[in-house]
C-alpha cells in the first residue's frame, strides 16, 4: 500500500483510484506535526488581541459580531451543529472518504492553523474506514461546502451517524467501538473542518475517473457498431484526422483504428457503393474527440483543487492572517457544467448510431430493428426507446447549473457556484451513459450476427464481441432481455469489460 504524506505529496486522479481501491494510506509525518504545531502557536497568540473572521468573530453576514474569549470554544462547536443540516439521500462512502482524505490533505498544508488533535482523528477515522452518514443536498458551493462538510466534523465531535464495519452506528458509539475519542473543538478548527471546496472535489473526482472509463467504453461500442454497420474506416485515418490539429480527436481516431485493426469486415466493404457514412459514423474522431478535451480540462482543474488551499481566513508564513475567497467554487463548476455538456453529448450520438442500426433505411441489414422476423418480434425497438429517452433526460441533466444564482447569509455571500449540483448532476448523466452504452453494445453484437457474410471483427472488436457474447446471446426471438442487459451493466460498472479488451490490444489512450 502507498503512503500518501498528507500537506506534502500531490494527490492526482491515479492517486485517487488507487484510495477508492483501498491502495493509498494517508500518512502526517513529523516534520509536518512540528510545522502545524508551530503555526498554530502563531494563531494562538494573535487571537488574543486583533479580531479575525470565524476566528473569534461570528459567521458570514455576522463577521461583524465579537466574540469574548470564553466563547471562542462553544462557537467552533456551535457552527459545526448549525451547519450540519442537508437534504435528501446520502453521499455515496467513496465520496464521502475522499472529501474525508481532501480536507486532510488541505488541513496538513499549514494554511488553516488547526490543532492537531482534530487531524489527528480525521486520518485515523479515514483508516479504520468509519464514514459519517453526509445528505447529498445542501451546498451551493459558496462558501464551500459547508453543509456536507459539518456532517464530518459533527461525526469527529462524536454526533451525527456514520457507517463502521458495514453498520450505521451513531458516531459517539462508532469512536469508542474504534478505539478513538471524539474530539474537542479549539478555536478556529471548526472553521478550519468546513470551510473549502472538498464535496464538490470529491464528486468531481469520481466524475473523472468514471469519465475516463466511460469515453474508452464508447470508443469501444462505436468501433463496434462501424462493424456492424459496416462503415468505411477513411474517417479514422491518421492523417485525415492530425490536419484538424485537436488533440483529442486524433487520439480517439487512433482509438477506433485500434479497435478494428485486422478487421474482415472493414476490408470487404472497403469498395463498396455507400458513397458517404452518417455525421454519427463519420464525426466519430470529432466528437469523441471533442468530448476528450473537455475531460482532459476538467481532469486538471481537479489535480490543481485536490491540491489548493480553500479555506479562509488563511494563515500565510509569515504568520499574517488574510481573508479572502478561496472557497468559492466557480472553476470547479464551469468545469462540471462543461464536462455534463460533453458526456451527454456522447450519449446523444451513441444513440443516434443505435437509430442506424435498428432502421434498414440506414444500411444494408437485411432487417428492421436487428430481428430476422419482424412483425411477430420487436427487436431492438424498445431499447432504442429506452435510450433516447436517457437522451432526453441528459440533455436536461447538461443545462448549466453555475449559471444559477441565489444569494445567501443576508446578502453577504450574494454570488454562488451551485458547484456541488453541478458535479451531483453530471454522475447521473453518466449513470444514463452507461445504460446507453449497453444498448449500443447489444445492438451493435446484434448486427454482427445478421451480416450474411460471417466475416472476422477486428481485434479488439472480436474481443469485445465475445464478451458480450457470454451476457447476452443472439436475439433470435423477443425474449426478456433486461435481465442481461444488467449483467453487461455490471460488467461495464466494475472495469471487467473495459480490462478484457485492453488486455487483448493494449491500452486504450484517453
Amino acid at each position: 500500500m502507498k503512503r500518501f504524506r498528507l500537506g506534502e505529496d500531490l494527490l492526482t486522479i491515479t492517486d485517487i483510484r488507487s484510495f477508492i481501491g483501498g491502495g493509498l494510506e494517508p500518512h502526517l509525518s513529523a516534520k509536518r506535526e512540528a510545522l502545524l504545531l508551530k503555526g498554530r502557536k502563531v494563531l494562538d497568540k494573535l487571537i488574543t488581541g486583533e479580531t479575525y473572521y470565524g476566528i473569534n468573530t461570528g459567521f458570514g453576514r455576522l463577521a461583524n459580531t465579537k466574540i469574548e474569549t470564553k466563547d471562542l470554544k462553544r462557537l467552533q462547536t456551535n457552527l459545526i451543529r448549525s451547519h450540519a443540516f442537508g437534504a435528501g439521500g446520502e453521499l455515496s462512502r467513496n465520496i464521502v472518504r475522499l472529501m474525508m482524505l481532501l480536507r486532510a490533505h488541505m488541513l496538513a498544508m499549514g494554511y488553516s492553523g488547526i490543532s492537531l488533535p482534530p487531524l489527528r482523528l480525521l486520518i485515523e477515522m479515514i483508516r479504520q474506514d468509519l464514514t459519517p452518514v453526509v445528505p447529498e443536498k445542501g451546498s451551493v458551493g459558496a462558501s464551500g461546502d459547508l453543509s456536507p462538510l459539518a456532517y464530518i466534523a459533527l461525526a469527529m465531535m462524536g454526533e451525527g451517524e456514520v457507517y463502521y464495519r458495514g453498520e450505521r452506528l451513531e458516531s459517539k458509539k462508532a469512536l469508542q467501538k474504534a478505539g478513538l475519542k471524539a474530539v474537542e473543538l479549539a478555536p478556529r478548527d471548526g472553521l478550519a473542518l468546513v470551510n473549502g471546496t472538498q464535496a464538490m472535489t470529491a464528486t468531481g473526482a469520481i466524475l473523472v475517473t468514471r469519465g475516463e472509463d466511460l469515453i474508452k467504453l464508447m470508443d469501444m461500442a462505436a468501433a463496434l457498431s462501424v462493424e456492424g454497420i459496416r462503415a468505411s474506416a477513411t474517417p479514422f485515418n491518421h492523417e485525415l484526422n492530425a490536419i484538424r490539429n485537436q488533440r483529442g480527436q486524433v487520439k480517439a481516431a487512433a482509438a477506433i483504428r485500434k479497435m478494428i485493426e485486422g478487421s474482415e469486415i472493414i476490408s470487404a466493404h472497403k469498395d463498396c457503393g455507400r458513397v458517404q457514412d452518417p455525421y454519427s459514423f463519420r464525426c466519430i474522431p470529432q466528437v469523441h474527440g471533442a468530448v476528450r478535451d473537455v475531460y482532459y480540462y476538467t481532469r486538471e482543474i481537479l489535480e490543481r483543487e485536490m491540491n489548493a488551499c480553500t479555506d479562509n481566513p488563511v494563515i500565510l508564513k509569515d504568520g499574517r492572517i488574510l481573508s479572502g475567497g478561496n472557497f468559492h467554487g466557480e472553476p470547479l463548476a464551469l468545469a462540471f457544467d462543461a464536462f455534463a455538456i460533453a458526456f451527454a453529448e456522447l450519449g446523444s450520438i451513441s444513440e443516434r448510431r443505435i437509430e442506424q442500426l435498428t432502421n434498414p433505411k440506414s444500411h444494408d441489414l437485411p432487417v428492421m430493428f436487428l430481428t430476422p422476423n419482424p412483425g411477430l418480434n420487436s427487436g431492438f425497438m424498445i431499447p432504442h426507446v429506452v435510450a433516447a429517452s436517457l437522451v432526453s433526460e441528459n440533455k436536461v441533466l447538461a443545462h448549466p447549473a453555475s449559471v444559477d444564482n441565489i444569494p445567501t447569509s443576508a446578502g453577504q455571500e450574494d454570488h454562488v457556484s451551485m458547484g456541488m449540483w453541478g458535479a451531483r448532476k453530471a454522475l447521473s448523466i453518466l449513470d444514463n451513459l452507461e445504460w446507453i452504452a449497453v444498448i449500443e453494445l447489444m445492438a451493435a453484437a446484434e448486427a454482427i450476427d445478421l451480416h450474411e457474410k460471417r466475416l472476422s471483427p477486428g481485434k479488439g472488436t472480436s474481443i469485445l464481441y465475445r464478451y458480450i457474447r457470454r451476457f447476452v446471446k443472439p436475439l433470435k426471438d423477443d425474449r426478456f432481455l433486461a435481465p442481461e442487459a444488467e449483467l453487461l451493466l455490471e460488467e461495464i460498472r466494475s472495469g471487467r469489460l473495459i480490462r478484457a479488451v485492453e488486455r487483448g490490444i493494449g491500452r486504450l489512450e484517453v
